[in-house]
């Protein structure tokens, strides 16, 4: 979690001195930051774990993860406005968390003028804690159940193999 708080404390101070027009003076925008980066990382890390456990190393991981995590950004309105996407790719980035983590966050650090380029035109807060906490509630019930299954069919050797492995190298 510390590092979680560190990292968005550099990101903000940076973002402080290289851009202008932000408005996370207010108590309104801080308390927004806060409920959204709660909620998106309720709704993405059991995701994480699931998908990560799929994969016998972080080595294995590495490039399928990125590829993934690359796709859903870029269709995902994280780098620029999602409505200048089609259609049907506004409607399959609006399905992940990516999509409303980024939403939740432009509304606290960005002016409300800025809303006019968002679908609907507006910031969406009921939405955004909507979808997710749908998603923070389906991965903290599925995410112990896919992982436990996996965990099975595992031996305890082989997972200590692995883990003394990941530690060496």
């Amino acid at each position: 979690m510390l590092r979680i708080v560190f990292t968005v404390a550099i990101t903000l101070l940076a973002g402080a001195f290289l851009f202008t027009g932000r408005t996370l003076g207010s108590p309104g925008s801080w308390l927004t930051l806060a409920w959204v980066l709660a909620l998106g990382l309720l709704a993405t890390l059991p995701l994480g774990a699931v998908l990560g456990s799929m994969f016998s190393s972080q080595r294995s991981a590495g490039g399928p993860m990125l590829l993934l995590l690359g796709g859903l950004t870029a269709i995902s309105g994280i780098f620029y406005p999602i409505t200048h996407l089609p259609v049907v790719l506004q409607w399959a980035g609006q399905v992940f968390p990516l999509y409303w983590l980024g939403l939740g966050m432009r509304s606290a650090l960005l002016p409300n003028a800025l809303a006019t380029v968002e679908i609907g035109h507006s910031w969406r807060h009921l939405a955004t804690f909507g979808v997710l906490s749908a998603w923070a509630v389906a991965g903290l019930v599925l995410a112990p159940v896919v992982l436990r299954r996996m965990a099975r069919r595992e031996s305890g050797s082989s997972v200590a193999a692995r883990r003394d492995k990941a530690m060496r190298g």
